[in-house]
């Protein structure tokens, strides 16, 4: 409900700035639930979720990475991340194990089974387009838009 107009000589409507549906952050958790959503049964036949989904990703780009350094791309926390690889570890297709370079550190590397699984994954971004039944030009300025959003927000400190 929004509050009555103001009377006066010209009739201007006082915008209810703490209205639901004018929030970022409702339509972004709406939005991100439902997208994952999408995702779900995609990825459920290649035994993935979402977030191992996303680790991934990560590793399909380039392998290997140090904990830390996924951690950071995916913007999680290393303990987040490590239930994760635990899982991706146990279904083969990552294997963990302490970088050379440093013995403080847990590199994650990608596994023949796990460099097999791109190849399906290659048909999820048709998929996901297909089922929103958007244009991919309309989902990069949602996604590029999206993104100076994530970096304003990581100035803000």
């Amino acid at each position: 409900m929004s509050p009555a107009p103001r009377s006066s000589a010209s009739t201007t409507e006082v915008v209810d700035l703490l209205a639901l549906d004018r929030q970022v952050c409702f339509a972004l958790a709406v939005a991100s639930r439902n997208v994952i959503g999408i995702y779900r049964p995609i990825l459920e036949p290649m035994g993935l979720t979402h977030p191992q989904y996303l680790v991934m990703l990560a590793l399909w780009e380039e392998s290997p990475l140090r904990v830390s350094e996924i951690a950071e791309r995916l913007s999680l926390e290393p303990a987040t991340l490590s239930p994760l690889l635990k899982r991706l570890e146990a279904a083969g297709h990552v294997l963990r194990e302490r970088d050379r370079t440093d013995e403080r550190a847990v590199a994650v590397s990608l596994t023949p089974s796990g460099r097999r699984l791109r190849r399906r994954a290659e048909r999820i971004p048709a998929a996901v387009i297909d089922r929103l039944g958007m244009e991919v030009a309309d989902l990069e300025d949602i996604r590029d838009r999206l993104t100076s959003l994530i970096d304003a927000t990581r100035r803000t400190g």
